[in-house]
């Protein structure tokens, strides 16, 4: 019996425009400074072009799939034993998946130089819609990571 006391989960409100809990979160994590409203015309906007350029009526369901391209299924995390430290590899629970996931989208949009935060989401969710570019390298690099560290699967715990 664990003796920590776990944190309760808040539930969020659906975004208003699609409805979706998942886009809202998205939006949550582009926000920066508490303003909420700037990071739902930047995600709002970059919908729309996402869903122009991939050529799909609906983008809540391409922007769902480019999350699933982006989401990392295997993880290392450092053990200690007997004064050498392993990289074990380990699976990620599901909220913990999207939350990588979303995080990486945002790091690598935020990191394209001399494009607006709208035009760089947008290309970043078409590179991971089409499986390629830096957030879909970063997925590869982990899950490399973790298959190169197979050999100390037995420490995980």
């Amino acid at each position: 019996m664990s003796r920590r006391r776990r944190a309760l989960k808040r539930e969020i409100e659906p975004d208003p425009l699609y409805g979706s809990i998942l886009l809202a979160k998205f939006i949550n994590k582009v926000m920066e400074c508490g303003k909420k409203s700037i990071a739902r015309r930047i995600v709002y906007n970059a919908l729309d072009k996402f869903a122009k350029r991939v050529k799909i009526e609906n983008p809540i369901d391409a922007f769902e799939e480019a999350l699933e391209n982006a989401k990392p299924s295997l993880e290392v995390k450092s053990r200690r034993i007997g004064g050498a430290t392993y990289q074990v590899p380990i699976e990620i629970l599901p909220h913990r998946r999207v939350s990588m996931a979303m995080g990486w989208i945002i790091t690598n949009s935020r990191g394209k130089p001399g494009r607006s935060m709208e035009d760089a989401l947008a290309a970043e969710l078409i590179d991971c819609f089409n499986k390629q570019g830096s957030t879909i390298k970063k997925k590869d690099d982990t899950h490399r990571m973790a298959e190169a560290n197979k050999a100390f699967a037995h420490y995980k715990w």
